[in-house]
């Protein structure tokens, strides 16, 4: 008598070990930047296909994207290098976590001085971002959702990044858009704050400080959207509130390792 052979175990059941998702593409530039790290000579895609075991057809379209995306540099001899874009990208998000991590208890403290809510602003390609806000802890305030983009022109955070940016980051922050007047941008550096009426709402107030890195590079804007309060006892003056704000972007910055001056 025959019957059907039962099925193996390995067709009734996956294998543990085995991924459950699939990203061939993905795989295999990961797997190409991950070998070019191990060669800062360079590789020729030949090179790179012998390596991995794969055929040059099979690579070819992932090395070129990984190329035009600026991951990777190719040379006069058709050898490609993994990029400063690779190293840029892993200090940008080291840098926006240890920000945060540095600058949220700062900010509290300052909400809570000043009775105002208060945002951070970090520079991304063309326009800013908010990353980080607090609150006005008191029965009232106007604060911007953590994911706002900002204009970088026409904004209070916006002149504080642009003024301290260097002038190759500047070109590139604007494009093809009209840089405020260079006075303008000039008076910011000078006193180290800015000031200007909000273009999101009326009777706002926005007051910003730079953060600075490390390097004396600007790397976010502190700023503080100012409700007048009508009875004012018990609150810090205009003044006195962007001292504070300054005092506080400085604490910041010392604790993300700047020695004072800027990096431009």
């Amino acid at each position: 008598m025959t019957g059907r052979k039962k099925a193996s175990n390995a067709t009734e059941q996956p294998r543990k070990d085995a991924p459950t998702y699939l990203a061939p593409a993905l795989e295999k530039g990961i797997d190409i930047i991950e070998l070019l790290t191990t060669a800062p000579q360079g590789l020729t895609i030949s090179d790179i296909a012998q390596k991995l075991d794969r055929s040059i057809s099979e690579l070819f379209r992932v090395v070129v994207v990984l190329a035009r995306r600026g991951w990777l540099a190719k040379d006069d001899g058709d050898r490609y290098r993994v990029a400063y874009h690779l190293l840029d990208v892993a200090h940008r998000a080291t840098l926006a976590q240890e920000l945060l991590h540095v600058a949220m208890p700062h900010m509290h403290i300052l909400a809570t001085d000043i009775r105002q809510s208060c945002h951070l602003v970090v520079p991304v390609e063309d326009h800013g971002l908010i990353v980080a806000r607090q609150e006005n802890p008191g029965a009232a305030g106007f604060a911007l959702r953590v994911g706002t983009h900002i204009d970088l022109v026409a904004s209070c955070s916006g002149r504080v990044l642009l003024a301290f940016m260097d002038d190759d980051a500047r070109r590139e922050a604007l494009g093809s858009r009209r840089s405020p007047p260079t006075a303008e941008l000039a008076a910011v550096k000078r006193h180290g704050r800015a000031r200007m009426e909000s273009r999101r709402l009326a009777g706002v107030l926005d007051l910003g400080c730079p953060v600075f890195g490390f390097d004396g590079r600007i790397v976010a804007a502190l700023t503080v959207p100012y409700l007048t309060p009508i009875d004012q006892r018990d609150h810090p003056s205009l003044e006195e509130s962007h001292n504070r704000i300054e005092q506080t972007a400085q604490r910041i910055s010392r604790e993300l390792g700047w020695a004072g001056g800027t990096g431009v």
